[in-house]
This record gives structure tokens, C-alpha cells and sequence, in this order.
């Protein structure tokens, strides 16, 4: 196993380096210290034929200008926060509205557009890098001084593991997400419609028509949303139901784990023959289908369009701070946040 590492460009005054992990059977991870985005996930198909299956540019600068948190690290806490405020411990906090009038995704400077300090790690059974940052007092308008690692290690079981953690002075929120977008055919052959999504879910958060979740927890039962056996996301795409229609024809929303621990997701493209197991100790999963990627530029050669590509944000659940009745993101001086989420790809060859 090896870690590479090239200059991509500069931010804010500060190097932005490309990392790449590469272990013994050739998959190789590439991310930069710029938002922790993993740029690039290269592992093989049944028939051997090594391929890149995250969205992602092939400029840096594309990241600054273009990107639509194309696998960034997305905190202090992602997804929408109404109003873009919340209270806690008596006090009025007032967040950037960067989604007016919501929050989102940590606000116009989160953790997902900032240049992360960087440690190489070389392990017996695996190699990373784990990234540093500093969020001040007031960052974007959260209270206290929050300090954050972010660790990527790749083994040779073809596991890609992604540990959060931090540790704050005053009583805040954290919620912190990955947010690739995976599309397992390859090099973007083929959209993300024909991909089998399986999890262990009989729950979603209903969705108001700002996005966020209204507090009603709904029954995946007889709905597109009831991923248990595995279906098509297509399922979702082409559906009548209220919520599928909402966010544009497709998925954007939080499914609730069955049971508290370790849980998993399953996404598989009978194509290619790959399939990508998500492990995580997160109560939810948002699934988004990317149902409003159309734009006017290109994602390494391919024109950017709905359903290129589906996010699996392993998190908390969005909003949390304005419903007691989820499980909190509040993280307090004397508590460490930690999660973990590890990703291993596999092909399944013809016939299996």
C-alpha cells in the first residue's frame, strides 16, 4: 500500500494537495485537503476493468466555482437548518442563511470550502491521511470553538473508512457528512437510475416544501421509500408519491435505521457488476439522486444532469436542533463527537 500526493492549486493562501491511497489489489482513493473531496474512487468491475465511480473534476478551480458539494466533508452540521437560527442553552444563535432564508451545509464558508491541515498515516493493514481544522467561535454563527478530525484509511479488504471526530470548548451542534456521489457503472457510462439500493429501513422523515423535515416520521410501507428488499432507485424517479414529486422526482430525504449501531446499506449495478457496502453507526441516511445536478457544465467529460450520480449521507438527523424528538446533534465541552462510516466496493462476477 502507498499514499501519493501532487499540488492541485492554492486557496486562501494555503496549498491544496491531492492525496492518493492505492492498496495492494490497485484501488486507489484520491481526495484533496480542500474540503476533505474525495475526487476520485477507482476500483474494478467483474470483468477487472479498473474505473472511477464518484462525481468529480478534473481542475480544482472547478471545485471552487462548479461544485455542488461533489464529495466534500459538509459540517459543522449538514443538511438545512430552518430559519437558519436555533436556540440553545437560552441563547439565539443566527447562522448564515446561504439557502435563504435556511442554513445549509454549514453555511457559505463550511467545512466543505476550507483547507484542511493533514497528517499521512501508514498503518500494518492500511494507509490514510487524517485532516485538522479549526472552527472558531462564531463560525458561520455557531457558538464555541470546535476542533475536527477527519481520518481516511484505506485497507486491502478494498475498505475506504471515514472517522469524524471533535471536541468543543462551549455547548454547540455537529452533524458531519461525506457527500460523494456514487455511480458504480464506471466513468459515468450510465446514470445512477438503474442502481438496487437495499436497506434496513421502515422509516423516512417527511419533507416540507423548503426540504426539511416537518417532524412527521413516515411508514415506508407499500411506498417507494421501502428500500428492505432492495429496488431500483428508478422506482423513485418515475413515482406519483407526494414526497418523490417534491424534490424532483426523486430521493432527498433522511431514512431512519431500524435498529441503533451498526447499520448498513447496500448499492449494487447488475452492469458492472459492483456493488458498494455502506457500514455506519449513524441513525440515517439521506439518499439523494441528484434530481437537480442538470447544469451547464461538465463532470470529466460528461454533462452534468439529474440522476448522474446518488448520494448516501450517513448523519444525524437534519434539523435536529428545532425537534427534541430526534436523536440530538447537540455536543457539549465534555463530550467527544465520534462516527465512523466505512465503504467497501466489490464485483460480483457473472452468474453470482
Amino acid at each position: 500500500m502507498k499514499i501519493l500526493d501532487r499540488l492541485v492549486g492554492r486557496h486562501d493562501g494555503a496549498s491544496v494537495i491531492e492525496y492518493s491511497l492505492v492498496n495492494d489489489s490497485g484501488m486507489t482513493v484520491s481526495f484533496l485537503n480542500y474540503g476533505c473531496v474525495i475526487t476520485k474512487i477507482i476500483v474494478p468491475d467483474r470483468h477487472g476493468n479498473f474505473e472511477n465511480v464518484v462525481l468529480g473534476f478534473e481542475k480544482f478551480e472547478d471545485y471552487l466555482e462548479l461544485s455542488p458539494y461533489f464529495g466534500a466533508v459538509v459540517g459543522r452540521v449538514a443538511g438545512r437548518i430552518k430559519d437558519a437560527r436555533f436556540e440553545l442553552d437560552g441563547k439565539e444563535y443566527l447562522l448564515a442563511d446561504n439557502e435563504h432564508p435556511n442554513h445549509l451545509h454549514g453555511g457559505g464558508k463550511g467545512f466543505s470550502s476550507v483547507v484542511w491541515g493533514a497528517e499521512l498515516l501508514e498503518e500494518e493493514n492500511a494507509v490514510g491521511v487524517k485532516f485538522m481544522y479549526h472552527s472558531p467561535n462564531g463560525d458561520e454563527g455557531y457558538p464555541g470553538n470546535l476542533d475536527t478530525n477527519v481520518t481516511y484509511l484505506l485497507n486491502n479488504k478494498n475498505e475506504l473508512n471515514i472517522i469524524y471526530e471533535g471536541k468543543t470548548d462551549q455547548t454547540t451542534v455537529v452533524n458531519l457528512t461525506n457527500h460523494s456521489y456514487f455511480n458504480l457503472s464506471g466513468n459515468l457510462k450510465r446514470d445512477c437510475s438503474e442502481h438496487i439500493l437495499k436497506l434496513d429501513s421502515d422509516r423516512f422523515l417527511e419533507l416540507g416544501p423548503d426540504l426539511i423535515p416537518t417532524g412527521q416520521v413516515l411508514n415506508t410501507r407499500n411506498t417507494p421509500f421501502d428500500f428492505q428488499h432492495g429496488h431500483r432507485l428508478l422506482a423513485g424517479m418515475n413515482s406519483t408519491h407526494p414526497q418523490n414529486v417534491l424534490v424532483g422526482n426523486g430521493y432527498d430525504h433522511p431514512l431512519i435505521f431500524t435498529k441503533e449501531g451498526e447499520n448498513q446499506v447496500m448499492l449494487s449495478d447488475e452492469e458492472s457488476g459492483r456493488t458498494l457496502l455502506v457500514t455506519t453507526d449513524q441513525p440515517c441516511v439521506v439518499v439523494y439522486t441528484s434530481n437537480q445536478l442538470e447544469a451547464p457544465f461538465s463532470i470529466s467529460g460528461v454533462r452534468a444532469r439529474n440522476y448522474l450520480g446518488v448520494c448516501l449521507e450517513t448523519q444525524g438527523f437534519p434539523d435536529a436542533i428545532h425537534h427534541p424528538e430526534f436523536p440530538t446533534v447537540i455536543l457539549k465541552p465534555e463530550e467527544v463527537y465520534y462516527s465512523t462510516t466505512t465503504y467497501r466496493f466489490f464485483a460480483n462476477t457473472l452468474g453470482d
